[in-house]
């Protein structure tokens, strides 16, 4: 892998680790594979790294539906959901495909790169 991408992707992850609306997987996948960053692990744990990244993403079409259900209703509270709802609605119709919350928009811009991170 690139040095220069290694490096624009570990300052994501990171951010990735910070931000509020991170999965705990997601930050412990984050934090082995900057653990793993120039082994002999790092190729394994890229690749897990990029499979939880990939699951944990959220398809807007996934938050709308979520935030409708009595799930995301008793989660999130009516009010909030409600506005969850509008919100997704909005950047769906933008053209989103991912919830845009913090941790969702730092996984897109890593996954963006996912080419580049599996040489």
């Amino acid at each position: 892998m690139d040095s220069n991408v290694r490096n624009s992707i570990a300052a994501k992850t990171r951010e990735l680790i910070s931000a509020p609306t991170c999965s705990q997987e997601a930050k412990a996948a984050a934090q082995r594979w900057l653990d793993a960053s120039g082994t002999d692990a790092e190729k394994e744990e890229t690749q897990a790294y990029l499979a939880e990244l990939e699951a944990d993403i959220m398809p807007v079409e996934g938050l709308i539906a979520f935030a409708q259900s009595e799930q995301g209703v008793a989660y999130f509270g009516a009010d909030q959901a409600a506005q969850i709802v509008a919100h997704a609605q909005e950047i769906q119709a933008a053209g989103a495909k991912y919830c845009d919350c913090p941790a969702c928009a730092i996984v897109e811009e890593i996954l963006k790169q996912k080419d580049a991170l599996l040489k």
